[in-house]
């Protein structure tokens, strides 16, 4: 007998995570759920044209409404399924899947939010629930590759990571395109990133300790600075056995001009300001003007990379670890690299979940899966990740 997903949010991030479950998640169905009944019904007929099978179908769903998704969950007799709404609802949601008895994933990226669920661990243990936060992309699958890195030691010391998702081509000014919904972006560029820097907790201010790296052609030269919400968990779980863990996210040179623009204009702020007479939330402003110059088209063709560093020790001497991915648009599925990273990674977690490989309790990423076993379960999905490991 089979398993029965849902996904909250049938756009791009959660129609390549319904098609993966509907692939690899041995699915008796799938039900890809919206509060627009259109993008819903899309949504599902891909998936199903995609796989050539009809396990996906299509539910009209209002995410806010806590109720109605847990008897939604309940009467679908939903295993696990992933939340691909904005992160703003994952805590409700969290307690909706709770009540229902589902188990919960969802791409996550707010750290208050994200320590909040980590909180209802109990509830979701008494109900045999599990609620893994943080998937998709970074945070996610770059948390699942800082473990297989670790794996890789005896002890670790210090690891770094570099990320991104870019355009193939990129075209002025913004250098970059947009494939999921703004509001995941623009809070990544506000408040602190929760790192460890010499073994501690610390909290680093989003948009700041600028770096440029170069990588291999035809990607080039690209400059690094911190963004929030990549290791909200992963920190936390890691203070006392790592000295550093720190990311950044990668962008085409002179991004991170515009952004700290954008940051000193105060368009990033959520607090309302007085326009004309009116109440305006810069931020929300923001959105309205900036998505439609930044939104990927569907000529656009992207790319995702991770590149991570972890130092420690091996057979008692100094070693170094490499792990790369470099992954790129998909043409036969019609994928973008970031919906791949993104919702694959989500689907694999709630997959799991629904398998029975993560115990009860909100449970991190770095803490459901081992990175081995996600990097097995990456490349039956043609992600190819490249491991180095030598002496210092």
């Amino acid at each position: 007998m089979g398993h029965h997903y849902a996904v909250l949010g049938a756009g791009r991030q959660g129609t390549a995570a319904g098609f993966d479950m509907a692939r690899f998640g041995d699915a008796d169905g799938v039900w890809m759920a919206d509060v627009d009944a259109d993008l819903a019904s899309a949504s599902a007929a891909r998936i199903n044209g995609l796989t050539g099978t009809n396990l996906a179908h299509a539910a009209t769903l209002d995410a806010s409404d806590t109720k109605a998704v847990a008897d939604f969950l309940r009467d679908t007799q939903i295993d696990a399924f992933l939340s691909a709404v904005p992160y703003f609802f994952n805590l409700d949601l969290s307690r909706a899947a709770i009540d229902a008895g589902a188990g919960m994933t969802d791409l996550g990226g707010n750290s208050d939010i994200v320590l909040s669920q980590l909180e209802l661990s109990e509830e979701a243990v008494r109900a045999g629930v599990s609620i893994t936060p943080d998937c998709g992309q970074v945070p996610g699958m770059g948390t699942s590759l800082v473990l297989y890195a670790m794996e890789q030691l005896d002890q670790a010391q210090d690891v770094f990571m570099w990320d991104c998702g870019l355009p193939q081509e990129p075209e002025p000014p913004w250098n970059y395109r947009l494939t999921f919904n703004i509001e995941g972006l623009t809070n990544e560029y506000f408040g602190d990133c929760l790192f460890l820097r010499d073994g501690k907790l610390t909290g680093i201010p989003a948009l700041t300790e600028l770096e440029v790296l170069d990588f291999p052609e035809p990607i080039g030269t690209l400059e690094g600075f911190t963004t929030s919400g990549g290791f909200t968990t992963a920190a936390r779980t890691f203070e006392g056995k790592l000295r550093t863990l720190q990311n950044k996210t990668l962008r085409y040179p002179g991004n991170f001009d515009y952004l700290k623009v954008m940051e000193r204009l105060g368009l990033l702020g959520l607090e309302p300001v007085t326009v004309d007479g009116q109440s305006v939330v810069p931020r929300h402003l923001l959105h309205t003007l900036w998505d439609p110059q930044i939104r990927a088209t569907p000529d656009t063709r992207d790319f995702i990379l991770i590149r991570i560093l972890a130092t420690g020790t091996k057979d008692g001497r100094p070693h170094e670890v490499h792990v790369d991915l470099v992954h790129s648009y998909d043409d036969q599925l019609g994928f973008t690299a970031m919906e791949q990273a993104t919702g694959w990674h989500a689907a694999i977690m709630t997959e799991a979940i629904a398998m029975g490989r993560v115990p009860a309790g909100a449970v991190p990423v770095e803490s459901a899966l081992s990175g081995g076993d996600f990097v097995a379960e990456a490349e039956r999905r043609g992600f190819h990740v490249e491991l180095k490991v030598h002496p210092a």
